[in-house]
């Protein structure tokens, strides 16, 4: 009897290198992993049935390489990825780790920092065209502050704005089928980070020169460390067209990056998070962006990334349960879920209409409405249930 929850490259699950490379270093403690030959971690995705594999451009090509190490290096990966037939669907640049990013990296005071970073970035984006990426996600990992009185913010978001719209011009100029996504994070490493919630990435994509050609990549444990609902930044997201890119793992609230495998946390909100991803019928690559616990060895490795997969295997399956189950259909009709597409003013918006719905307003029971209740108790157990593996 085959598994129903096996991945197949048709479910669009992809890791990034730096995932499942990860050598369970934290700041209190070393290695605890050899490191992972991007060969091998392509290799073993593929026969886990993972989609593709992203990365940064430091996470394959060593930083310092030579052009000749450089090439060999990215002919070897591409071996690897024909004779698999796995795809680098996305790519990043590596602008936080070394010293010289201290400061920033876009947005650093230093305006020959500045100009290092975009042309690290624009390499990093010739590479992942190389290699068939067509989205690109920018992490400011050190666009940020701890010390206040030293970054002008207003300007430091001018330098954001200028780097990304220089990073555009370049793609339009070179030809390249490639666009951007932004990821908000609140703080970590940076005291507090610029663009620290979806929302704030969302209106400054506004201000940008091609803010068609830019849009969000949301993760869940940026959202969650914040306290705030990732299911519904993502639901505003594709509300705005701009969920160009996604990041999936597990966080508990207030707590530091912590990475964990999807659905190791918060099982509800990884429900939800999937069946707005689902009900949407969104067609982009569900990447995971999380790594092992720090306790596991190589072989822990892939049971995490077999674990990422079937954990958001088994939640879809729940979301289909959720849509036929005959008693949650009559809860959902009860809350009268499906009224909030319901237009408040049908007519429009003409004076005439605002007229008819005052009126239509001043002859409301505001007694028998307030006395009504919305089944939300009802509804909210049976999901329980399903969760719980009851119904």
């Amino acid at each position: 009897m085959s598994d129903p929850y096996s991945p197949t490259p048709e479910d669009h699950f992809t890791f990034g290198l730096w995932t499942v490379s990860n050598r369970g270093r934290d700041p209190f403690g070393g290695e605890t992993r050899p490191p992972l030959d991007p060969v091998e971690a392509v290799h073993r995705l593929a026969d886990l049935g993972a989609y593709g594999v992203n990365f940064h451009d430091d996470d394959l090509v060593p930083f310092g390489s030579t052009p000749a190490e450089r090439d060999a290096i990215v002919k070897r990966f591409a071996e690897a990825l024909e004779s698999t037939g796995m795809r680098v669907p996305m790519a990043t640049t590596n602008l936080f780790s070394h010293p010289v990013f201290k400061e920033g990296a876009f947005c650093a005071n230093d305006p020959e920092v500045r100009a290092y970073a975009v042309a690290k970035t624009l390499d990093a984006i010739d590479l992942g065209v190389q290699l068939g990426a067509s989205t690109y996600v920018m992490w400011g990992g050190r666009e940020g502050v701890e010390a206040e009185a030293a970054k002008d913010i207003r300007g430091a978001l001018d330098r954001y704005a200028e780097a990304v719209n220089l990073c555009c011009a370049y793609v339009r100029d070179s030809g390249y089928d490639v666009r951007f996504a932004l990821e908000p994070k609140p703080n970590e490493p940076r005291g507090d980070m610029l663009l620290p919630s979806v929302g704030h990435a969302l209106a400054f994509i506004a201000e940008l020169e091609w803010p068609e050609m830019v849009g969000i990549n949301p993760e869940l444990a940026h959202e969650t460390m914040s306290g705030l609902s990732f299911s519904q930044a993502v639901a505003q997201t594709l509300w705005h067209g701009k969920l160009f890119h996604i990041d999936l793992n597990a966080q508990r609230i207030g707590r530091f990056d912590q990475d964990f495998r999807f659905g190791s946390e918060g099982v509800r909100d990884a429900f939800y998070l999937v069946k707005v991803i689902e009900d949407a019928a969104w067609d982009g690559m569900r990447h995971f962006d999380a790594h092992a616990y720090r306790t596991e060895d190589s072989d822990g490795v892939w049971q995490f990334a077999r674990g990422c997969m079937r954990t958001y295997l088994i939640l879809r399956e729940k979301v289909h349960r959720f849509h036929d189950d005959p008693e949650i259909r009559d809860a959902l009709e009860a809350a009268g879920v499906s009224a909030i597409n319901q237009p408040t003013s049908p007519a429009g918006s003409a004076p005439r209409d605002i007229a008819s719905l005052r009126s239509r307003a001043a002859g409301t029971d505001l007694d028998a409405l307030g006395a009504r209740g919305c089944g939300h108790e009802h509804l909210d157990q049976l999901v329980t249930e399903l969760l719980l593996g009851a119904r």
